[in-house]
């Protein structure tokens, strides 16, 4: 479980965002999406949320590039070609001032088919020492004007170079970048982002033959409505993934240059158990940093390889999912799910997913806790349709798997709203989760991951 967090963080994200209206998005069973053997919605109600990515060797050709060239291949991308020019980034960081060479390269408008009050990026990607890439992010609005240029993250797989960091103090008077998430300032006003460009900028160390490669580049934006709770869906699926168990608890008070372990090491730990379900994991050079009595040794390096700088935790979302992308031949992206039934469909198709969610301590039966905020791995579903989680949040690894209540569940992670412990309304997530999966998913996870608005 996450620490509480500061006003600047996710405590306004989802109230600015959610004011739109009252209507809670219901959800049937009904028919199985074809070849996952989970159920669809009996009645689509309209998708609130709109995923877009550039992916394809075509698509790195479209846009237009400065000092960038799209590359071929089973798995296509962007790189440097010959660069743009020459500049200077001091670290706020470290403080350091370095030269680096540049290209660029911006997208093509992407028309939003849900105008948003929230977007946020995600992007998959190499880069070697003496490397670095610049996500940005500008928008139209419904009246036409355009926003300014926001920084969506700064990055780096490693932290030799830049430390990986997040943009504070970024507004127009009508929108706001909130760490890694753009918001709409007063959503009720009825004011939304019609569309998007993205910039992307690589950059590496003048003189250098190395180069950042992107593979993804992409960003979800969502206009979730304003509600309390949710109407209970019906169970369609009875299914557990075999994802190992990873307790973030037994961490609490390693590395404090990396926010001290324990609860405030949620959405690595996740992370980390999902890119070892599909085969992955750090290599013993790679843990070599790491304490030896420590266990788990790869939470470690989970939470020291997602950490921001400048928000001073592991939790910006689009790093947790670039962090997994770093392993081989897996993609990460940030979204938002509408219901139980969309993660249901994942699970069939052998997907597990990383959830988003704040709760009293009386308001999830069996959890033993209540938090501000916490990301948990959803890996299956019981007979009588309740969650099956492994919850980093337990005082062990063997503890790490639990069942919650399905309507529990559903409530706490669907809504946009809620009480906390004195009776003030503070924010939900809205569905918000990462999925990461292969970067040549099987017929059947295209076909679940297209189900639920992923490509």
């Amino acid at each position: 479980m996450t620490r509480p967090e500061p006003l600047s963080r996710r405590t306004l994200l989802t109230a600015a965002a959610a004011t739109a209206g009252a209507a809670a998005l219901a959800t049937t069973a009904g028919p199985a999406v074809a070849g996952t053997g989970a159920p669809e919605r009996a009645h689509a109600a309209p998708r609130l949320v709109d995923n877009h990515a550039w992916t394809s060797h075509t698509d790195w050709r479209s846009g237009t590039a400065a000092g960038t060239r799209a590359v071929a291949g089973a798995r296509p991308g962007l790189t440097l070609a010959t660069p743009e020019g020459r500049t200077d980034y001091t670290d706020p960081h470290t403080g350091k001032t370095a030269a680096w060479e540049y290209g660029r390269w911006t997208s093509p408008a992407h028309r939003l088919s849900v105008p948003a009050t929230e977007v946020i990026a995600s992007w998959n990607a190499r880069t070697p020492a003496g490397t670095w890439i610049q996500i940005e992010l500008q928008g139209t609005y419904s009246d036409g004007a355009a926003t300014p240029w926001y920084v969506m993250g700064r990055w780096a797989a490693g932290d030799q170079d830049i430390r990986r960091t997040s943009v504070d103090d970024q507004s127009d008077g009508r929108s706001s970048i909130w760490t890694d998430t753009f918001s709409i300032d007063d959503a009720a006003s009825g004011l939304r982002l019609v569309s998007y460009r993205l910039r992307l900028t690589l950059y590496r160390t003048p003189g250098s033959e190395a180069s950042p490669l992107v593979w993804r580049l992409g960003a979800m934006g969502s206009d979730v409505p304003d509600r309390f709770s949710v109407p209970a869906s019906k169970p369609g699926l009875a299914k557990e993934l075999a994802v190992p168990r990873y307790s973030q608890s037994i961490h609490a008070g390693q590395y404090p240059e990396y926010d001290n372990g324990g609860e405030a090491w949620c959405s690595p730990t996740s992370s980390q158990m999902i890119v070892e379900y599909w085969g992955r994991e750090p290599s013993s050079g790679d843990l070599s940093w790491v304490d030896p009595d420590y266990a788990d040794p790869q939470v470690c390096h989970a939470a020291r390889f997602t950490y921001d700088y400048q928000y001073e935790g592991c939790g910006n979302w689009p790093f947790n999912a670039a962090y997994a992308a770093t392993y081989k031949d897996l993609q990460g992206v940030v979204t938002r799910l509408g219901s139980l039934g969309d993660l249901e469909t994942l699970i069939a198709a052998g997907i597990p997913a990383i959830t988003s969610q704040s709760f009293l301590k009386e308001e999830l039966t069996g959890a033993g806790y209540g938090t501000s905020g916490h990301l948990m791995t959803v890996i299956g579903f019981t007979a009588d349709g309740d969650v099956i989680a492994n919850d980093p949040a337990s005082p062990s690894d063997t503890a790490v798997r639990r069942v919650y209540k399905r309507a529990e569940w559903e409530k706490i992670w669907l809504r946009t709203k809620r009480y906390n412990a004195s009776g003030s309304v503070v924010s939900g997530t809205g569905g918000v989760c990462y999925l990461y999966f292969p970067a040549h998913p099987t017929p059947k996870q295209s076909r679940a991951l297209q189900a639920v608005g992923v490509r």
